[in-house]
């Protein structure tokens, strides 16, 4: 029986090294040019069950977050962030939601100026 026990112990033990992260920290590029992006990047990111903080930078274009790992996974948020019309590395926004963004927040636009077009 006691063999059994340890056994038992050990596999515990073992799986706590497997356990998702609660506290998860990740920065992701985030397409968008002005404060009203921020806005809109950072309220979809808070909109997703298990994202605890989202700040996203106007100049370097990048998305920090916290999240919990048991909750939510990055594919899920970039889609909510593409959802309201910002393109990320891997999710794309569709046209139709972009093309309703306020004229300021077009950087797809090529007559923007490039400094605050999407790098």
């Amino acid at each position: 029986m006691k063999p059994l026990k340890i056994t038992f112990l050990l596999l515990m033990i073992s799986s706590l090294g497997f356990a998702q992260n609660k506290n998860a920290k990740a920065t992701i590029e985030v397409d968008g040019v002005c404060g009203m992006c921020k806005n809109r990047i950072e309220k979809a990111c808070l909109k997703t069950k298990g994202v605890k903080s989202a700040v996203w930078s106007v100049e370097t274009h990048d998305l920090s977050l916290i999240y919990d790992e048991r909750k939510v996974d990055l594919e899920t948020i970039k889609s909510n962030i593409a959802l309201v019309g910002h393109d990320t590395e891997t999710v794309k926004a569709k046209d139709e939601v972009y093309e309703n963004l306020h004229h300021c927040c077009k950087y797809r636009d090529e007559e923007m100026p490039s400094d605050l077009r999407s790098k």
